[in-house]
């Protein structure tokens, strides 16, 4: 036969779809799992309750760290002892232990392997390495017959005091490693960074004692002998919004979880210290009046419980305690690479802020850094903390013009506008910086560096165009439209191009774009920039064509077209049959436009200009729908899709919204209104969620097919929609 172990508490368990749960239902747990086979024990609770023989067994703690338990057992048998911390000075947490199931079960298992006797929790502060420790030292208490013992070591700043403060926790007389001798036990040494010259009497300590294991939590790992490092990353985000919904409940009682907590979370980095901090002001604060102050992280996450480390009590002082503890070249580079918004590699490193290699792997090493994916990030939490210090130690506008002319320079390489750069030119590594070129943008015009900042426009055109950031191209043309008139010439010039080129193709501001161009082309003939001027040219035609002057335009295309074709530039020749083929298609002359479309495809075939070439496949669908030919315009709008898809290249959600327009139209001119008018309406969404107009020559190709179409119902279904939505709905029709 089986013999059961019951445990029996009284409590308030919660009743939710998956059975009881609750901090009642645990402990009933806890001290059945201290028992044995046909052992029955109670709770003081339940022992009050109860008209029965008890025996009592003393009070225990348990594997969850609570408080300790006063345990009763019915029945006069004789068990073994129970499976409780009866030999541990653990600290007693305050508050349950939240999330990390999978960390802990990944530090339980590094433990119980035989090959590992030092395991080092390492992160930054703030990360709940300590708690996350103490919580599997206490649920392993049953492998060490000796004891698992906490040696607390915050308070230390002498590296000789650390083995004879765990003596002391110990109640060692003769000697440390005397005391452990042959015993099989667990030490628990917290704290360690501002110690660790103390490390190399650990690995003494581990040859002399052979049944010893030790537990570390440090900012850095010891590099000692068969250390095994687990670095300790903060929450991830359900388990954030769990963490901080309980303490929120510990805070206010009724608090509940709403829209704004995920991006608490998210802005606190899921940091265990921060989020407690953030919490603990629900009382005071509704969530937004916290996420609102998040602008900024450090003055709101004050006031941690009184019985908290001086140096926990907020999170300015738990960074503060980290950098304090660092060296002064440490110090200094810590400080210069929070200038990166987005991380930086190491040449960027080394080009900004001079840093050396050893020194950057040391701030890793000690946690105020990481590196991933070939790249050095800080959490945005200690980011902050490193901007202060900068400004007020350093010249912080100096290091932050250092980044920015950084990424300028990378931007102009990278990027880049026609004809010096083409849409079909990859963007490099511009993508993978785009939050440190956000960010020196900003702090461009901030600091006056007006010159610099102008350049960054004609640099990340083609990006914003590429990756639907037309909200951040219609900012800068706002800002920078003013400070064009006093810049350098050069500089001048290829601001108002990149200028011109959002009025009309993001804004659908003809008039102003063809102002902006008759400026450059000015300038650009002051300079003797003759690839600019061929350019300007070609812009201003498709200005005319955009206002439906269309036998001016075709003039000004023919003109551009002998220009390329004497130059030899067969890329600016494609462009210029592309072009010519859409004005003789708006003229009605459908063969000789189709003619110079097919001519311009095959160019860009030629050249391996995958997404220039999907682009006027776009224009031939136009002209298929313009000829009544709609089998033939589905298929290519269709086409023109895939395309986008397979490559990436020039093309982002704006083309893909005039193809879903063309396609729009092909089912209205089949009486299928409802497609069309769903289709329509994720367009017309499209183009209010990502900040752009389309060109108004185009906007009626498509509109005078369509009717009225605004507000029925399967419109009003189709703005619901986001891009991708309509791509699949269009998959499923």
């Amino acid at each position: 036969s089986i013999q059961v172990r019951v445990g029996l508490h009284t409590g308030t368990p919660l009743l939710t779809d998956e059975g009881y749960i609750g901090e009642d239902v645990h402990r009933a747990a806890r001290i059945a799992a201290a028992g044995h086979g046909g052992q029955v024990l109670v709770s003081s609770s339940t022992a009050s309750l109860v008209e029965l023989e008890l025996r009592e067994l003393g009070e225990h703690r348990f594997k969850d760290l609570s408080a300790p338990e006063r345990v009763f057992q019915t029945g006069a048998d004789d068990f073994p002892p129970l499976k409780t911390l009866y030999q541990t000075n653990l600290p007693i947490p305050q508050t349950p232990f939240l999330g990390r199931e999978k960390e802990l079960g990944e530090v339980l298992a590094l433990l119980g392997r035989d090959d590992i006797r030092l395991l080092t929790l390492t992160g930054p502060g703030g990360t709940g390495k300590t708690r996350l420790a103490a919580q599997a030292a206490g649920a392993l208490a049953e492998r060490y017959r000796d004891g698992v013992w906490w040696v607390p070591l915050a308070p230390l700043r002498e590296p000789d005091l650390v083995l004879e403060s765990a003596g002391q926790a110990l109640g060692a007389k003769d000697g440390l490693a005397s005391h452990i001798a042959d015993k099989r036990m667990l030490l628990l040494f917290d704290n360690f960074e501002q110690v660790v010259e103390a490390a190399p009497g650990l690995s003494a300590l581990l040859g002399e004692c052979p049944h010893l294991e030790l537990l570390v939590t440090s900012r850095e790992r010891l590099h000692l002998a068969g250390e095994q490092e687990y670095p300790v990353p903060p929450f991830v985000a359900e388990e954030g919004v769990g963490f901080f919904m309980a303490r929120g409940r510990a805070a206010k009682p009724d608090f509940e979880i709403d829209e704004a907590v995920p991006e608490i979370c998210r802005r606190l980095d899921e940091l265990p210290l921060a989020l407690e901090l953030a919490a603990s002001r629900v009382k005071a604060l509704s969530t937004e009046q916290i996420l609102s102050r998040l602008e900024q992280r450090l003055p709101l996450l004050t006031g941690g419980s009184r019985d908290a480390p001086e140096r926990q009590r907020t999170l300015r002082a738990t960074i503060e305690w980290s950098y304090d503890l660092l060296s002064n070249d440490e110090q200094k580079l810590y400080r210069r690479l929070s200038v990166f918004a987005g991380g930086c590699t190491v040449a960027a490193a080394e080009a900004v802020c001079d840093a050396e290699l050893d020194t950057l792997l040391s701030l890793v090493e000690k946690s105020l850094i990481r590196f991933t994916d070939e790249r050095y990030w800080m959490l945005e939490t200690i980011r902050e903390y490193a901007t202060e210090q900068l400004e007020q130690r350093d010249d912080a506008v100096a290091w932050r013009l250092r980044h920015a002319e950084w990424c300028c320079t990378l931007a102009e390489r990278d990027g880049g506008m026609p004809p010096y750069r083409h849409l079909d030119d990859g963007l490099g590594s511009l993508p993978d910086e785009s939050d440190n070129v956000r960010a020196a943008i900003a702090a461009t015009w901030a600091d006056g560096l007006n010159e610099l900042a102008l350049r960054f426009g004609p640099a990340c055109v083609r990006f914003w165009m590429s990756r639907g950031f037309f909200s951040e191209a219609s900012s800068w043309l706002e800002r920078a439209e003013p400070m064009i008139e006093s810049a350098a010439p050069r500089i001048g010039l290829e601001a108002l191009r990149a200028a011109g080129v959002i009025a009309f193709w993001v804004l659908a501001d003809t008039d102003h774009a063809e102002e902006l161009w008759i400026r450059a082309q000015a300038l650009a003939e002051d300079l003797g920039e003759n690839e600019a001027i061929t350019w300007i040219e070609r812009m201003r035609a498709g200005i005319a064509w955009e206002r439906g002057e269309l036998e001016g335009a075709l003039s000004l295309f023919e003109q551009n077209l002998s220009k390329a074709r004497a130059s030899g530039n067969r890329r600016r020749e494609a462009e210029c049959l592309h072009m010519l083929g859409e004005v003789l298609r708006d003229l009605g002359r459908f063969e000789e436009g189709e003619e110079m479309l097919l001519s311009a495809g095959a160019i860009y075939r030629d050249l391996g200009l995958q997404g220039t070439f999907a682009g006027n496949l776009h224009s031939l669908a136009d002209l298929a729908l313009d000829r009544g030919d709609l089998a033939k315009a589905e298929h290519l709008y269709r086409d023109v899709l895939e395309l986008y898809a397979l490559h990436s290249g020039p093309h982002g959600p704006r083309d893909v919204a005039y193809c879903l327009a063309g396609l729009a139209s092909v089912f209205a001119e089949r009486g299928q209104d409802e497609v069309a008018a769903s289709l329509w309406g994720a367009v017309c969404a499209a183009e209010e969620t990502l900040a752009f107009r389309m060109i108004s020559f185009e906007r009626r190709r498509y509109e005078s097919r369509l009717g009225r179409v605004e507000n029925t119902a399967s419109w009003v279904a189709g703005r619901r929609m986001t891009i991708e939505d309509a791509q699949e709905f269009l998959d499923a029709t």
